[in-house]
């Protein structure tokens, strides 16, 4: 299907997820066979250097074939993160309050990070 297809494609039920520069769209299309399939959306803001923006999308299509081994492995997949890492962020990228000078190391010391060690400097 062609982006001007899926223009024309009526969105049916949609919805929105706002998530730091990404946002995920939902929307319930219908076929020319007037079916309905699912498409998930992913936009990812990005900055240029002179400060404008643009966005990168990537989208899935997802039919009622698909639905339930789809949503059966995603709640399988989910189960699995949650188990092994629990529910709390722990990616630096996305603590609100993460602050990169004050970074703890793999001894527990609080301090600021190093990327060149020189030996001969101890």
């Amino acid at each position: 299907m062609d982006n001007n297809n899926e223009k024309d494609q009526e969105e049916i039920f949609s919805k929105v997820l706002r998530a730091g520069r990404r946002t995920y769209f939902f929307d319930v299309r219908e076929t020319k066979a007037s079916d309905y399939y699912l498409t998930i959306t992913e936009s990812k803001k990005f900055t240029n250097d002179d400060g404008t923006f643009h966005y990168k999308k990537h989208k899935i299509y997802l039919y009622k074939e698909d639905f339930k081994d789809f949503s059966s492995i995603l709640s399988e997949m989910v189960d699995f993160i949650i188990k092994e890492r629990g529910e709390e962020v722990i990616s630096e990228r996305h603590q609100k309050n993460y602050d990169k000078e004050k970074k703890i190391d793999s001894a527990g010391v609080l301090g600021k990070n190093f990327t060149d060690l020189n030996f001969e400097d101890i």
